[in-house]
């Protein structure tokens, strides 16, 4: 019993002894990454530093510059620290890290899939600048100036008042109309005259009534006829305004149709009503008061 305590003893001095000795053969090794730990560490903060200057200045928002900066600075921590394990001959480690973190990164994509679109989304709109903040823009049934772009949403201020947030993801894969991008806008405006009216006089009147409205662009009215409708002949009329807030949009199109209005008026230009035509006759053509004798009794009729 004493003779296996004491071989056993033996046996754990011996294990012992061998990794102080390992340890001190890896001494210089040690050595070595505590030094690659410094110089990454600061090298790390250096580059994560400038590269957030540089892409402030090609950003539209300094949040994704940051952000950006912090997840090439994540990179090069990873990298860092597979090339301070590599050092240390802990192969075996390092593979099992890399499977563990394959084997991770999948479970998380799959976890966070419309997080990580979202993400993405932002960092890829900021990038493409197809809105900056301030901008007037219409996406996904939405219109309103942007005023805000996180992580997660594009943030909206709708002419209403109300606050909305869109997911990136939503904002990049679908349209965006941007009013301020020309720094103008065009107002369209449909109507309908009536068929007995004089089609060159209406238009020359209508072009006449829109010329004096303020804050439109010179020389950008167009008129056109559009089709025969069922009591009317339509036409759209569009012309560009200087400022492309909503709120003067309303206001431009609102004196716009008061100006019409007034013009035709004055003109006795008629914007019909819908006209329904009723036709009695079983082949067509047959008029109300001729129904109405056909089937009224004549005096002195005999039934």
């Amino acid at each position: 019993m004493r003779e296996h305590f004491l071989d056993s003893w033996q046996q754990l001095i011996n294990k012992l002894l061998g990794v102080i000795d390992r340890i001190i053969l890896l001494l210089p090794n040690i050595a070595l990454c505590i030094i690659v730990a410094i110089l990454g560490y600061f090298s790390i903060r250096w580059v994560s530093h400038r590269m957030e200057k540089l892409m402030q200045k090609q950003l539209s928002s300094s949040t994704m510059a940051h952000i950006l900066s912090r997840v090439i600075s994540f990179f090069l921590m990873t990298g860092v620290l597979f090339l301070i394990l590599g050092i240390l001959n802990l192969h075996q480690l390092l593979t099992s890290l890399l499977a563990t973190a394959g084997v991770l990164g999948l479970a998380v994509g799959l976890a966070l899939q419309w997080p990580l679109a979202n993400a993405f989304g932002g960092i890829i709109l900021s990038i493409r600048e197809r809105y900056n903040i301030g901008d007037l823009v219409k996406t996904n049934d939405h219109i309103g100036i942007i005023k805000n772009v996180n992580l997660k949403s594009t943030v909206m201020w709708e002419p209403s008042g109300q606050v909305i947030s869109i997911p990136n993801r939503l904002v990049l894969e679908n349209p965006i109309v941007n009013y301020s991008t020309r720094g103008k806008r065009r107002v369209e405006l449909e109507c309908g005259i009536s068929y007995a009216e004089n089609l060159r006089h209406v238009k020359k009147v209508t072009l006449q009534a829109l010329d004096g409205i303020p804050h439109l662009e010179e020389g950008s009215i167009d008129f056109f006829y559009t089709s025969f409708g069922d009591s009317s002949i339509n036409f759209v009329v569009w012309f560009w305004i200087e400022q492309v807030d909503q709120l003067n949009y309303f206001k431009v199109q609102s004196e716009a149709i008061m100006a019409i209005r007034e013009a035709f008026d004055e003109h006795d230009i008629t914007i019909p009503f819908p006209i329904r035509t009723l036709d009695f006759g079983i082949k067509g053509g047959a008029t109300l008061s001729d129904a109405m004798q056909e089937i009224t009794p004549q005096p002195g009729h005999n039934e």
